[in-house]
């Protein structure tokens, strides 16, 4: 299965968004404080690497924030990057 085939899983037990591919999983974790996502880890298996997966997983607990009426505080390089790359994303801001 290609990465842009497969669905970005939002496993809230685990507070994290996935991406199962290949029997190999990305994510990107969060902690939610009241209104506030931190995205604080996002990981992409070396098989997986270069593929967009890392930016699919984060759009998608970026677009759950939105829904869910939440600010980001990215935590985590890769988000904090992707935001920056992204400005339809700089709404998200903590402190916006």
């Amino acid at each position: 299965m290609r990465a842009m085939d497969a669905e970005v899983k939002h496993n809230a037990a685990a507070a994290r968004f996935e991406l199962a591919l290949g029997g190999q999983l990305a994510l990107c974790s969060y902690r939610r404080v009241g209104t506030l996502l931190v995205l604080h880890h996002t990981e992409v298996p070396p098989a997986l690497q270069g593929q967009g997966v890392a930016a699919r997983v984060v759009a998608a607990a970026l677009d759950w924030a939105r829904a869910q009426g939440l600010r980001v505080r990215p935590s985590c390089s890769y988000v904090a990057v992707y935001m920056r790359r992204h400005p339809a994303t700089q709404d998200l801001l903590e402190g916006r």
